[in-house]
């Protein structure tokens, strides 16, 4: 039978707060399962209205999928969380965008009809599994030349931006850097980024147990002299260092979608509409340029511009990155539409969780900024690519 597709909206989201990778990490003892099973036990408790086998899906990304990540962690996430064993869940890898694919796939399984009310999120737990643990690339790519050494390190590929972008200089992502810091900063301060996150138990044999309640990687006061003499390890004299780059970073994400009549009928209050999105592949070398023709792909689809878009969430892999994304649609480095509460240069970045952080981010800002319509979510995937999402402001008083 002819099936027409129905509109999908975000529900809610939330996540851990997010934690330093490494032995005096947040979740250095604490497993990456038991993470993403608080989100998702966090995000039901919220919305206490939807019945939990009203869920038709749950789509958990992870880049390293191995371990306490591993083992279809969308399935047995759904079980660990209390979830109905009718519930089905299945596991998601394109690298950073984890989340954000899980998002897309469940959205279009949503659109499409085959689910009414779908989970997806990601999770990372980079101390316990660094990324590229246990890969074998093919010697292929290397011996055929189909990709320069460099694409296979991310920091690399960072380096090879700047030269692709000479305009984009250390003091010019050292400056974006310290923006970063300074937004999450007052956004703290203002209590914008709390309301997302779920106060997580930890575990330590030494100190016992605790309760992770904010960000750990944000350095708040950070100033430009502090990151004009940090090392460049990816390249001598090079450009790319710990300030002006994301760190290694534990931590999950979980959020809610619906299609939008479901939503209404469970009582679900919606906070954005899904409206389309796109991937594309760029030369790995120089992965960080991806969202540049996500963007444009998706843009000239639904016959808008830049002007158009009043938000927009962009992944902060490394600053260069942004950069080179605000410079190609001719954005100012400092515009006020680009990541308004600071991000992953901050925040930190737990891989194939991060999706989810951006959509959390600007559905709240979405309720706060009414005049505005449209926003993107967007960000580089290694091994060359890039994904851009586009939202409909729900609350938008416009016409």
């Amino acid at each position: 039978m002819p099936r027409t597709a129905r509109d999908v909206v975000f529900v809610d989201g939330v996540r851990t707060p997010f934690g330093k990778a490494g032995p005096k990490g947040l979740y250095a003892e604490t497993r990456a399962d038991d993470m993403v099973v608080r989100a998702i036990r966090e995000l039901m408790r919220r919305n206490p209205s939807l019945p939990p086998e009203r869920v038709d899906e749950v789509a958990i990304a992870a880049t390293t999928q191995t371990g306490d990540q591993g083992l279809t962690i969308g399935r047995s996430a759904a079980v660990l969380a209390g979830l109905p064993k009718s519930v089905p869940g299945y596991a998601i890898d394109r690298m950073c965008a984890g989340a954000m694919t899980a998002v897309t796939t469940s959205g279009a399984g949503i659109a499409f009809g085959s689910y009414d009310v779908a989970i997806a999120g990601g999770v990372e737990h980079m101390g316990r599994h660094p990324m590229g643990e246990g890969v074998d690339p093919n010697p292929r790519f290397l011996a055929d030349r189909l990709v320069d050494p460099s694409a296979l390190v991310m920091g690399a590929t960072a380096e090879n931006l700047h030269d692709r972008f000479p305009g984009i200089t250390k003091e010019r992502a050292d400056a974006y850097a310290v923006r970063s810091q300074q937004k999450v900063a007052a956004a703290y301060a203002a209590g914008k980024i709390q309301p997302d996150l779920a106060p997580t138990a930890v575990r330590s044999a030494e100190k016992g147990w605790g309760l992770a309640t904010e960000d750990e990687p944000p350095r708040p006061g950070t100033t430009l002299e502090d990151l004009a003499g940090l090392k460049t390890p990816f390249r001598v004299h090079g450009n790319v260092t710990a300030g002006n780059a994301a760190g290694l970073n534990d931590g999950a994400t979980a959020c809610l979608l619906a299609a939008e009549d479901v939503a209404r009928e469970l009582g679900l209050t919606a906070r954005m509409r899904l409206v389309d999105f796109a991937f594309a592949g760029v030369e790995p070398e120089v992965m960080g340029v991806g969202p540049v023709p996500a963007t444009e792909k998706l843009l000239a689809r639904n016959a808008l511009t830049m002007d158009d878009i009043g938000l927009i969430e962009i992944n902060e892999a490394f600053a260069v990155q942004v950069l080179a994304f605000l410079e190609h649609f001719k954005i100012p480095d400092d515009d006020p539409r680009v990541n308004p509460w600071g991000g992953a240069i901050a925040l930190g970045h737990p891989l194939a969780s991060s999706g989810v952080r951006l959509m959390n981010q600007l559905s709240r800002l979405f309720e706060e900024r009414t005049d505005v319509r449209y926003g993107l979510t967007t960000m580089c995937v290694g091994m060359g690519m890039g994904g851009t999402v586009l939202w409909e402001n729900v609350k938008w008083e416009g016409s």
